[in-house]
């Protein structure tokens, strides 16, 4: 592993700019940076930084996460960044609404610049913005939305003034200009009609999957889906907020390939970089906190994926097997 020396200049600015090229920034350097497959961490704010990151400027990445903050004003930076003087490093999460979708507009259209044709744009975002990210992409941007999925979870902030909430929207957006990315064969699992009702219909599809497999439906949930929290073995401890591990591992084995780039602007306790690189994907994040950004480097190059692979291949129904024939030796025979 590298440990690359950063300047505050660098960090904060996005570099200077070189002579002759005045409206061009300098690359700014990777504070961490390992190989085999190639993967960096920026510390910084990530319009600065992907203003000036080659691999932004030149369209190649094949696929963007984003899990950007909410503007609810939460504490993103717990494990310290607000020494004395530092206050500049500590993300402002209660902008005014016009100015947080300056913000979000800005970000989205240096991630939509930096993919190459064909790319995919993940964003976890909840009800508050979806619509108008979908706006902007669509009408603006004129990318092409491939999926309006939704990360479902048990355990919504409890209210008396309105339905809980329990899900965030996970939208998926392709560039156009290429086909698209899509591998549905490593997230197949089996369907309801095999795992609850053993239907013998679904061994001799016509669908060119495998007998008794689906593509998954578009709401994500299961025992390996919720909100990461409490003794979870995947929690990082200092963290706000941290996605699943199954989330990530869904998003970048289906909508990309082993040696692909992928992008995360807003890296946070580090799941989509641990993700990516355990899989074999090239991987660059961009963190704010520097702090976290630490957190996040340990985990992705020194601890890895918990449980990799655990959610694949596994049904989900809502209700019990309850077919006449032998429903959960159907789900192990599709399954093997």
């Amino acid at each position: 592993m590298t440990r690359v020396a950063r300047t505050r200049s660098s960090r904060a600015s996005g570099g200077s700019r070189r002579a002759g090229a005045p409206n061009r920034p300098e690359a700014p350097r990777p504070d961490y940076q390992d190989r085999d497959p190639d993967t960096r961490v920026y510390v910084g704010d990530c319009r600065r930084v992907l203003d000036a990151l080659p691999e932004a400027r030149d369209g190649v990445v094949d696929l963007v996460f984003a899990d950007p903050p909410f503007n609810w004003n939460r504490d993103y930076d717990r494990l310290g960044d607000t020494d004395a003087g530092d206050a500049d490093r500590t993300w402002t999460d209660d902008l005014p609404r016009e100015d947080y979708l300056a913000f979000t507009r800005r970000w989205i259209d240096l991630c939509a610049a930096a993919l190459r044709p064909g790319g995919t744009f993940w964003i976890n975002i909840p009800d508050d913005t979806a619509a108008e990210i979908v706006v902007h992409l669509k009408s603006v941007r004129r990318f092409d939305l491939a999926n309006w999925c939704i990360w479902h979870y048990r355990f919504g902030q409890n209210r008396r003034s309105g339905f809980i909430g329990s899900k965030v929207h996970a939208l998926c957006f392709v560039k156009p200009g290429a086909p698209r990315t899509w591998n549905p064969e490593p997230i197949l699992e089996p369907s309801d009609r095999a795992s609850v009702y053993a239907d013998p219909r679904t061994q001799s599809k016509r669908d060119g999957l495998p007998p008794g497999l689906r593509v998954p439906m578009d709401v994500w949930y299961g025992p390996w889906w919720g909100r990461v929290q409490g003794n979870n073995r995947e929690r990082r401890t200092g963290h706000d907020n941290q996605l699943p591990e199954a989330y990530l591992e869904r998003v970048i084995l289906s909508t990309s390939n082993a040696g692909d780039l992928v992008l995360d602007p807003f890296l946070g306790s580090g799941t989509t970089g641990t993700v990516a690189r355990a899989y074999g994907r090239r991987f660059i994040g961009v963190e704010f906190s520097e702090r976290n950004a630490a957190s996040a480097w340990e985990r992705i190059t020194g601890i890895g994926m918990i449980a990799k692979g655990r959610a694949l291949g596994r049904a989900n129904p809502i209700f019990p097997a309850r077919g006449k024939g032998n429903a959960r030796s159907a789900v192990r025979s599709v399954s093997t």
